[in-house]
């Protein structure tokens, strides 16, 4: 356990979103309870969430993009020293040039907030049958829930209305039930409807 809040403390310093404790706790929960096999992040930044997610079962697979160079070292550093080498596969890319082959239980899009309905019809295809798309970061940090004009910035504010943007997308998808949770900084969990 020391070896996880080394990476808290890592990212902190080193200004890395990672997940809030309680969004952490919500995704791995989510896992165990959907006995989720195979996993898709998009956004490994130092490989937290990837390796929180590895560890809810052994049987866990994890595949994780990360496009920025500096942060898929240290992702790979990392997941060698909790010795998931095995279990998690890094892939060094921007998330939209990649293309799998593979099914997968579970997508997690923790990536570049304006990117997420790209992100979403991207790989939607990837989606098993029974899986769920989760999205984190929904509340950007209370900034979506803001009136505009207090926003402190023009670059802030065109975040939240792709995020905006994208909620919408989610709620009125005619293939997809979405659910928003106020944990953490707000997570979506989008599945299938019957």
């Amino acid at each position: 356990m020391n070896d996880l809040k080394e990476l808290k403390e890592y990212a902190a310093i080193n200004n890395i979103p990672i997940m809030q404790d309680e969004g952490i706790d919500f995704l791995t929960t989510f896992i165990a309870k959907k006995q989720s096999k195979n996993i898709l992040e998009i956004g490994t930044a130092i490989g937290y969430s990837a390796i929180q997610m590895a560890r809810v079962n052994e049987n866990i697979h994890v595949t994780t993009i990360e496009r920025d160079e500096v942060r898929y070292m240290e992702a790979l550093k990392n997941i060698k020293k909790f010795d998931l080498e095995d279990r998690i596969t890094l892939i060094f890319n921007d998330a939209l040039n990649v293309k799998l082959d593979e099914e997968y239980d579970l997508i997690f899009i923790d990536a570049a907030k304006g990117k997420d309905k790209d992100i979403f019809e991207h790989f939607e295809g990837n989606l098993s049958i029974n899986g769920y798309i989760i999205t984190d970061n929904m509340n950007f940090h209370g900034y979506v829930q803001m009136n505009e004009e207090d926003i402190p910035s023009k670059n802030i504010l065109g975040l939240v209305r792709k995020i905006k943007d994208y909620t919408y997308f989610l709620e009125n998808h005619m293939l997809y039930k979405t659910t928003i949770y106020q944990v953490g900084d707000g997570i979506a969990v989008t599945e299938r409807r019957g």
